[in-house]
């Protein structure tokens, strides 16, 4: 596991948290490049993207 991956993962994961909830599409916008960062860094740490519906643990 890369820490720059893990470094990724955890920054989507944030901005994915703190923007999902908003009904603007530039909160969307924002929520989805939170998605992307944390599953490109899921998959350099070897790990298969999140493909879960957003805001569950799944």
């Amino acid at each position: 596991m890369s820490i720059e991956g893990k470094a990724k993962e955890a920054a989507g994961y944030i901005k994915e948290e703190l923007n999902e909830h908003g009904k603007s599409p530039e909160s969307q916008k924002k929520a989805q490049e939170g998605r992307d960062l944390r599953n490109e860094g899921r998959v350099e740490d070897g790990k298969p993207p999140k493909n879960d519906k957003p805001g569950t643990d799944a």
